[in-house]
């Protein structure tokens, strides 16, 4: 199955696969409200913003697997990112990226970008996929990684 195929459910409740995408350079990042690494919202919006215009987008999936750190429901979610970081980048459902009950997309996205000595769980909230605009998973980045850090990779993949 192709990236452009995968069907997803927008943070609304809406069933959808992720073809709006298709063409773009995207971020797909595991998010969460309760982390240590919560504050990267901030740097996620800022990248969606500034490239978004370039054929960019930044794709948020709450998860739930790591310390309880996204206990809400997805209204609570939706309200906790508008309100604390103005997030417009697109939302979706919580998602399991880990387990027998990951979600088709982080199989996908774990299968194409491998982790550290070939691993293909998910450590942590705030792993970042990047994506490029023909759909090839180009590179896997670390909870640890700036957002700002990631601005030569996106760069590199958009038009001039």
């Amino acid at each position: 199955m192709s990236l452009p195929e995968i069907e997803v459910k927008t943070i609304d409740g809406q069933n959808q696969t992720l073809a709006p995408y298709a063409g773009q350079a995207l971020l797909v990042v595991n998010v969460a409200s309760q982390c240590g690494f919560t504050p990267q919202y901030e740097g996620l919006e800022a990248l969606y913003r500034q490239y978004k215009d370039r054929g960019f987008a930044v794709l948020g999936f709450p998860c739930d697997q790591f310390g309880h750190q996204e206990p809400g429901d997805e209204a609570e979610i939706k309200q906790f990112c508008s309100l604390t970081y103005d997030v417009s980048f697109p939302m979706f459902a919580k998602v399991e990226v880990n387990g027998a009950h990951t979600h088709p997309l982080y199989q996908h996205l774990k299968q194409e970008a491998p982790g550290l000595l070939g691993s293909q769980a998910v450590k942590w909230n705030f792993t970042k996929f990047l994506v490029s605009p023909d759909g090839e998973v180009v590179k896997r980045f670390a909870p640890t990684d700036q957002p700002k850090d990631l601005a030569a990779d996106i760069e590199a993949l958009l038009p001039k």
